[in-house]
């Protein structure tokens, strides 16, 4: 794609950095992928989405997010443009669900389906959670633009409801950032490719480490070819959140 990529953060490699990874390196990379992305405490930001399709005028939206990762919640509240305002999608645990307030109803989703009209669908919103949906396999070292990469191929455990079966990931050796993600279905046909080209990371007291998101990701839509999403993440807070908006009543009150 001839992407610029950038990380941003940075962390001393591993010895094992340049070479292959066993097993337990693997599982310790995705523990680590996971944990750098997830707050002991609540987490909201405001996101930007420009949404390109073929043959269609380009849209923009701009929504919040707010997460619980400890219990399992994330809600994204839509703002602009007004045709999504007031759409919201509420996470508990194992369940999506959609209010949609044309309708003043709402319904069931599952993490496949895509979010408010874009290409983005739930987890590029969320912490990730490799380590405990996928078992990983050493596919090598790859070079992605200037960077040296662990190419990793993951495979859904037995039982987890994920979106993808299998997904392969790319992995900045010297800072430990996810650079690239691939997501394929049962068929082991391609259906999305997504680039972060840019991390950040916010100060954690609670965590006693910082807790990293990605300042952007570019996501191609490999079905239908033309169809790309960018996704710009700012004003990232780790402040806690009241209990109330992670209910299905709030999200309707701000529909009204």
């Amino acid at each position: 794609m001839g992407l610029a990529l950038v990380a941003t953060a940075a962390m001393v490699a591993p010895a094992w950095a340049a070479t292959g990874l066993e097993g337990a390196q693997m599982r310790a990379l995705l523990e680590d992928l996971d944990a750098r992305q997830r707050s002991v405490g609540d987490y909201q930001a405001q996101v930007f989405i420009d949404q390109k399709r073929k043959g269609k005028t380009d849209v923009a939206y701009q929504a919040d997010i707010y997460r619980r990762d400890d219990k399992g919640k994330l809600v994204i509240l839509f703002r602009k443009p007004r045709s999504e305002a007031g759409k919201g999608y509420l996470r508990v645990e194992s369940n999506l669900f959609l209010y949609d307030p044309s309708v003043g109803k709402w319904e069931r989703r599952t993490d496949r389906e895509s979010i408010g009209g874009t290409a983005s669908q739930r987890r590029d919103f969320d912490a990730s959670s490799f380590a405990a949906d996928y078992d990983p396999s050493y596919e090598g070292v790859d070079k992605l633009g200037k960077f040296e990469t662990h190419h990793l191929k993951l495979v859904a455990k037995e039982g987890k409801d994920v979106a993808y079966p299998a997904v392969e990931i790319w992995v900045d050796i010297e800072s430990g950032n996810l650079l690239k993600l691939q997501e394929f279905a049962l068929s082991g046909r391609l259906m999305r490719t997504s680039y972060y080209p840019k991390w950040a990371k916010v100060a954690s007291d609670a965590k006693g480490s910082p807790v990293y998101f990605p300042k952007q990701i570019r996501i191609f839509d490999e079905v239908e070819k033309d169809n790309k999403t960018t996704i710009v993440m700012q004003k990232v807070e780790l402040d806690a959140l009241p209990d109330s908006i992670f209910t299905k009543a709030w999200l309707e009150s701000k529909s009204r």
